[in-house]
């Protein structure tokens, strides 16, 4: 049984993952491990990777060549539907609620889905959407639909988002939803106007020092993991952006980096550092990347969970102990041009914000201007001191007798 590896789909991190479980044997978990883009998931406690295109073959081949056994049904039998994130796992399965609804609600609920497509939605928001809608709709599917009201969604939001242990964002992204549902079924009495979204909680992003980055970077030997820790860092790119980016758009002439379609279909560019582009053409010339720049083992794009880990290990490697993520680079990045002077409104375009608000908080952690900030007590100390007081009647420490 030891020589038995078992595939299952998980959904985790909001997106599909293959789970691979086995009958603890030391060899076999280092192997494991040694596979590009595993990771480990202390909160399912299991060994995983991005279910991707082609990842479950990779998988199979990568077992076989040491004579494992790869049981493989469950994925077989059934790919795990996309879900809303909670502060609890979801116990409910999309395709049953679906199967216990009336004709006429799986109807309705396939409308909205249309009419989502038909606004352009991205796909994580239609599923998104689509899943708080489908919980909304079996919760209410014994009455008339055309006598649903805002006692109906008012009870739906206490009895389940709130009783279930629903985070604030996934609660805001619930009543977006079912405002959005209500304009879709035109109703007269299905208002959700007076539903009202919970306060967001604002944190503070996590900032490394610039000494941290400069350790993260020198710690990292691996050519491909460097150049995906500088780009991400030195022109502020979020992840998905990161590993869309294709060669052409890459201009060293103009020193400029085109990103396509990031958040919000939009078009932007962003600064190519001078100092590494030594290293990205080191990078070409030994990977050779064919169309996308940071290019999977298969030309494909490459594992979103590969870059969080190799970041993750290289930050132990530096001996940082903040929890270091693709996004705490950005927000580094975005500090650090606030610390030495660029304008917020730069900033603001050369992250892609929609919303100057968004760009703002990082005002709240850049150093710069606060660190010049006196403590009144200085001044207060400065200013008797200039009046002619001894030091005696404006000492703060003195002995007590």
């Amino acid at each position: 049984m030891s020589k038995v590896v078992i595939l299952t789909p998980l959904f985790h991190r909001d997106e599909r993952q293959i789970a691979v479980a086995f009958k603890y044997n030391e060899s076999l978990k280092t192997y494991i491990k040694s596979y590009p883009g595993m990771c480990w998931s202390q909160t399912h406690k299991t060994y995983y990777i991005k279910d991707e295109n082609g990842v479950l073959q990779s998988l199979f081949k990568y077992f076989q060549a040491k004579g494992y056994y790869v049981n493989y049904r469950a994925l077989k039998d059934k790919r795990l539907e996309p879900i809303p994130k909670t502060q609890k796992e979801n116990t409910f399965s999309s395709i049953l609620l679906y199967k216990e609804l009336p004709l006429e609600l799986r109807d309705c609920l396939k409308q909205f889905i249309v009419f989502l497509k038909g606004k352009r939605y991205s796909k994580s928001t239609i599923s998104t959407y689509g899943a708080f809608v489908l919980r909304y709709i079996h919760y209410n599917r014994s009455g008339d639909m055309h006598e649903w009201n805002f006692n109906n969604l008012q009870r739906f939001i206490e009895d389940v988002i709130a009783k279930e242990g629903y985070s604030i964002s996934s609660h805001r992204q619930c009543v977006s939803a079912l405002k959005l549902f209500c304009t879709f079924c035109n109703f007269e009495t299905f208002d959700a106007s007076l539903l009202e979204r919970p306060k967001k909680s604002k944190y503070l992003p996590t900032v490394l020092s610039k000494e941290q980055v400069i350790k993260l970077i020198q710690v990292t030997k691996n050519l491909k993991h460097r150049t995906i820790i500088c780009l991400l860092y030195s022109s502020g790119l979020r992840i998905s952006e990161l590993l869309h980016l294709q060669v052409k758009n890459l201009d060293f002439d103009r020193s400029q980096i085109l990103v396509k379609q990031g958040k919000g279909r939009k078009d932007r560019v962003v600064v190519m550092s001078e100092v590494i582009k030594p290293l990205l053409y080191n990078y070409i010339q030994t990977y050779v990347p064919n169309y996308y720049f940071i290019e999977g083992r298969d030309g494909g794009i490459y594992s979103d969970s590969a870059v969080r880990k190799l970041i993750n290990t290289a930050a132990k490697t530096a001996k940082i102990t903040k929890r270091v993520s693709p996004h705490t680079l950005r927000h580094s990045y975005a500090t650090h041009m606030l610390e030495n002077g660029v304008d917020l409104r730069y900033i603001q375009d050369l992250l892609g914000h929609a919303k100057p608000e968004t760009t703002m908080i990082y005002t709240h952690v850049a150093q710069k201007d606060l660190m010049n900030v006196r403590s009144p007590l200085d001044v207060a100390v400065d200013q008797l001191k200039g009046l002619g007081y001894t030091n005696n009647k404006v000492l703060i420490s003195r002995n007590i007798e």
